[in-house]
């Protein structure tokens, strides 16, 4: 048997999420970035993508590193959207430092790309196949609308310009969804609209070198298990004008032989989303979970 690693991505922020991390750790992200990382951590500054994501990464990867200290990280990485940064990190395949002036530089140019008017939404409650033929009507009206994830099978998400998901929600609902809600996101993430910001972002990467993973890394975005440092590349890179198949990811790691899901902070959104394809196995969040607790699951896993 074997655990898979879930980092999540924007929407799992919360106010406070670096509060109880170590000095030291804070300490050394401020000096990467030059600038204090508990600034971001507050309800103004998380109205900010660049803050979200970097606030995301870190509290993700510090609990990461604990784990490791510890010697029970080992099997399966994955991120959603963003949380594939801390992933990578985890895996051994990004350097930390990396990672943090790569986030710092995405969320600025996904913010940049499209700063108002534009966001995501959760379709609750509805088939990609019902789902699909909607998002092409509005595109044909002339209007910017993609789907964005795949989160479950019947947990979707749009992205695009305000207008179009307010009507487009309301055609879903009177199609059958059960529920239309607007994610605490404002980028139209994982569609073509960020396309340019991606180009962008490939400058920064040209100076970055990535290395084989120590864990498998598992894409967001395609479900597949990457081991080429390029091919881990191009998915960091391209996944915020990609589509996320998460339903796909977690049902990928299952098929493996995965039975013991872990996600690392903040929040337990990615235990939630799991429960469907889990139908053996045990679904955990760091927050929440006594770290000896944790420990101990973990090292039974090991030995299995």
């Amino acid at each position: 048997m074997s655990t898979l690693f879930a980092f999540p991505g924007q929407g799992a922020q919360r106010e406070g999420m670096l509060r109880d991390l170590p000095h030291d750790f804070l300490d050394h992200c401020s000096a990467v970035l030059g600038e204090p990382v508990e600034r971001l951590d507050n309800a103004e500054a998380l109205r900010s993508t660049r803050a979200v994501q970097l606030c995301l990464l870190i509290a993700g990867v510090c609990a990461a590193q604990r784990l490791e200290q510890a010697g029970v990280l080992e099997g399966y990485a994955a991120g959603l959207s963003i949380g594939a940064y801390a992933a990578a990190v985890a895996a051994g395949s990004l350097n930390f430092d990396d990672a943090l002036r790569l986030v710092a530089l995405r969320g600025q140019l996904m913010h940049d790309a499209h700063p108002t008017g534009y966001g995501m939404t959760a379709i609750l409650g509805m088939e990609i196949g019902d789902l699909e033929p909607l998002l092409e009507q509005a595109r044909e009206r002339g209007q910017e609308i993609y789907l964005g994830n795949v989160n479950a099978p019947r947990q979707l998400v749009v992205s695009g310009e305000e207008q179009a998901m307010r009507e487009l929600g309301e055609a879903a609902r009177q199609k059958g969804a059960s529920g239309v809600r607007r994610l605490a996101v404002s980028t139209p993430s994982h569609c073509p609209l960020l396309e340019k910001a991606a180009e962008e972002l490939a400058r920064a990467f040209d100076s970055i070198t990535l290395r084989p993973p120590r864990l498998r890394y598992l894409s967001g975005s395609n479900a597949r298990a990457l081991d080429k440092p390029e091919a881990i590349r191009s998915d960091l890179l391209y996944n915020m004008c990609r589509p996320i198949d998460w339903a796909g990811t977690v049902r990928s790691a299952y098929e493996r032989g995965v039975r013991l899901q872990v996600e690392l902070p903040p929040g337990a959104v990615l235990t939630g989303l799991a429960r469907q394809t889990f139908i053996e196995g045990r679904l955990v969040a760091f927050e929440g979970t006594r770290l000896d607790s944790l420990l101990a699951l973990l090292r039974e896993e090991q030995d299995r």
